[in-house]
Parts: C-alpha cells; sequence; structure tokens
C-alpha cells in the first residue's frame, strides 16, 4: 500500500493547476477518530494542525499549507488538535 504524501509548500501554480480552490471544503472541531479512505483523496489545508496516524505506521503531522495525498484502502485515526479546514478531492 502506498503511503501519505505531504507536500508542505505547494506553489501557488501547482494548486491552480489542479484547481483546488475549486473543490469543496470539510471543517471539523478538535476532535480523534478513526477513519476508512475507499479512494484516493487529496487535500489542501487551510487551516489546523492535524495528526494522522496509519494503521500499523508511524504518525504523519500535517496542518495549514499542507497539500496532502491519502491512499485508498488505508485505514487511520485522526487527531486533530486545532480546528481544521481543508479543500479535498476524492479519486
Amino acid at each position: 500500500m502506498s503511503k501519505i504524501q505531504v507536500n508542505h509548500q505547494p506553489t501557488q501554480a501547482e494548486l491552480d493547476t489542479m484547481g483546488v480552490f475549486a473543490w469543496p471544503i470539510w471543517q471539523k472541531e478538535a476532535s480523534e477518530f478513526p477513519w476508512h479512505y475507499d479512494e484516493t483523496e487529496t487535500c489542501y489545508f487551510l487551516a489546523g494542525q492535524v495528526t494522522v496516524i496509519p494503521e500499523n505506521g508511524k504518525p504523519i503531522s500535517m496542518g495549514k499549507g499542507d497539500l496532502v495525498t491519502f491512499p485508498a484502502g488505508m485505514s487511520c485515526t485522526w487527531q486533530i488538535a486545532t480546528a481544521v479546514s481543508k479543500h479535498y478531492s476524492f479519486g
């Protein structure tokens, strides 16, 4: 299974090419919950700080300004330290 990919410094051109700012927005308060990805998700964090712990994997931290891709088939736990707002796209 592929791993979570985090781009900490995407350029404005990369974001524009992907159409990130036309994607829907998801928001969630500080919390912890399990999650499973049925399909690949790419998201761009507008706010917040999160640690995602893949099943049988190492914790990965991400937050405001990060462009992140989660692989299809991955189960994990989300630990949201500060409220999250992110653009997201599945598939």
